[in-house]
């Protein structure tokens, strides 16, 4: 895969928890909110973006659609006193999806679904869930977004996605992107290939 070169910085924000994280339950396109935790992590995302871009009303602002998306990103304006809905939404940054997985955990669906979770297991980049889709399909869908930004830009969004801007970078290899931990309520930094947490 050929690293796309961005030419400004790009700050990523996942959203904060929902009750299905803390279950370890596979949200993928299924729209679920924020819990207290999610809302408190938000807060903090924006106290780390006043810290880390002191021009931060001058960037960009791009959203997943998703509610867990939306609800992170209004809560980090109204931190920052940022008008409310001074941002884009764009359908190509909603989660991986998961398909008939999505609702289940890890551990049910290794139990139910022995050989397709080993299968998962041996190639995370390129396995498709029943019905979902691999990262690879999701960052083919991701890449056109990137090649689009025009400054530096704020995207809040969620966990596959990040996974899937950082093979596109080239800031690691895909197989090591689809394994990364992707932390709520911290940005991950993007600037020349290389991603940093702040």
């Amino acid at each position: 895969m050929l690293a796309l070169t961005l030419p400004h910085r790009l700050i990523l924000v996942r959203h904060g928890e929902t009750d299905w994280n803390r279950e370890g339950r596979l949200q993928g396109g299924q729209d679920i909110p924020l819990n207290e935790l999610g809302r408190q992590q938000a807060a903090e995302a924006a106290g780390r973006l006043k810290a880390l871009a002191p021009d931060f009303a001058g960037l960009d602002y791009l959203c997943s659609p998703m509610q867990r998306a939306r609800e992170t990103m209004d809560i980090l304006r109204r931190e920052l006193a940022q008008p409310a809905g001074g941002y884009r939404f764009d359908e190509r940054l909603k989660e991986l999806t998961f398909g008939s997985w999505e609702g289940f955990t890890w551990r049910d669906i290794r139990k139910a679904e022995r050989e397709q979770a080993g299968l998962r297991e041996r190639d995370k980049w390129g396995f498709v869930p029943p019905g979902g889709e691999s990262y690879r399909m999701l960052a083919e869908r991701v890449r056109p977004v990137l090649e689009g930004l025009g400054r530096e830009t704020v995207i809040v969004s969620h966990g596959g996605v990040a996974r899937a801007v950082l093979a596109l970078v080239g800031a690691v290899s895909p197989q090591k992107a689809s394994m990364v931990e992707i932390w709520q309520g911290k940005l991950l930094v993007v600037e020349g290939g290389k991603a940093e947490w702040m």
